[in-house]
């Protein structure tokens, strides 16, 4: 199911920084998927093609599963990390500008990467940075290495990123992951979507004006139960407390959709589920052991297309 077709890719330029899925070409993602599966099939070919290279993380927002995989992937390559998990541990605290911690960082690290609550902040540290830069997400904006994880995990369960039918689920405004794997998927041939969520957390209409421009095969609705029959992905997603800037808004909203293994019933046998974690209450735990459930490889698939973005990247990818 693994076997696909690759031409083989450019190599990345010096200092290249990945701030949106679509700094990607289509070529490129097929090429750090094949990758992947290299380094999931034979790790030990990999682990000192980063020696004595340096991962900063600079993590201004807390993370779990960003974070830590980052910091595996560049440890299972064999390079060592530096960085902070939270901004009140940096001099922004004492009112440093990103440009400036880029600066400098760029002075200490092989490669940045970069999480931070403000929508376009990282568009401030590549213009910054001396060094390749990925983005680790920005506020409600990308997440682009969430979305090759999503791709990876799509591809590893149907041996493709095509023909699909493809349900997002619950916060589609605010869901930065989303977006993201809507841009990814339109580039690939004859995928459908079906948009899941109550009105006050539709997709946003630039994003819907991009499915429109694509020609792609969509339509939005409250009905979750109703729509899994169809679907060959499910992308579940939590209401986000913290984009929320109405407390009575989020506990109305929080518990909207609830998967549960009953409204699996009618699900497709081959279908994954997929949520970009933590999740709160949108998927019990009770479907935790269905088959379809493909959240926690989703992980794993997340720090293997990261450990071939920063092979990429720096270049020690042949």
């Amino acid at each position: 199911m693994r076997c696909f077709s690759i031409r083989k890719g450019k190599r990345m330029e010096k200092n290249r920084s990945i701030i949106n899925i679509l700094d990607l070409s289509v070529e490129e993602i097929n090429d750090l998927m094949a990758l992947a599966d290299k380094i999931e099939a034979k790790p030990e070919d990999y682990w000192e093609r980063c020696k004595h290279k340096k991962l900063a993380t600079l993590f201004f927002e807390p993370s779990t599963r960003t974070r830590l995989s980052f910091e595996a992937a560049m440890l299972e390559l064999g390079g060592s990390v530096l960085g902070f998990a939270g901004a009140s541990s940096s001099s922004a605290a004492k009112g440093e500008s990103v440009a400036d911690t880029i600066e400098t960082v760029s002075n200490y690290a092989d490669i940045i990467t970069m999480r931070h609550p403000k929508e376009g902040a990282p568009v401030v540290a590549s213009t910054h940075t001396t060094v390749p830069f990925i983005n680790a997400g920005d506020g409600g904006h990308f997440h682009p290495t969430q979305t090759l994880a999503d791709l990876l995990t799509i591809h590893r369960t149907y041996g493709r990123v095509d023909n699909l039918c493809i349900g997002g689920c619950g916060d589609l405004k605010i869901g930065r992951t989303v977006h993201s794997l809507i841009d990814a998927m339109l580039r690939y041939p004859n995928n459908r979507y079906i948009l899941i969520s109550p009105e006050e957390l539709r997709l946003p209409e630039y994003e819907i004006e991009k499915l429109k421009e694509a020609g792609a095969e969509f339509r939005e609705t409250t009905d979750l139960e109703g729509s899994i029959p169809e679907l060959d992905i499910l992308y579940m997603t939590r209401v986000q407390r913290e984009r929320f800037f109405n407390e009575e808004d989020y506990l109305r909203l929080k518990d909207i959709y609830v998967l549960t293994p009953e409204k699996l019933k009618n699900a497709k046998e081959t279908m994954g589920i997929l949520h970009p974690l933590p999740r709160v209450n949108e998927i019990s735990v009770a479907v935790d052991k269905d088959k379809r459930a493909k959240y926690f490889y989703q992980t794993l698939c997340g720090k293997q297309m990261r450990m071939a973005l920063i092979l990429k990247l720096l270049g020690l990818d042949k």
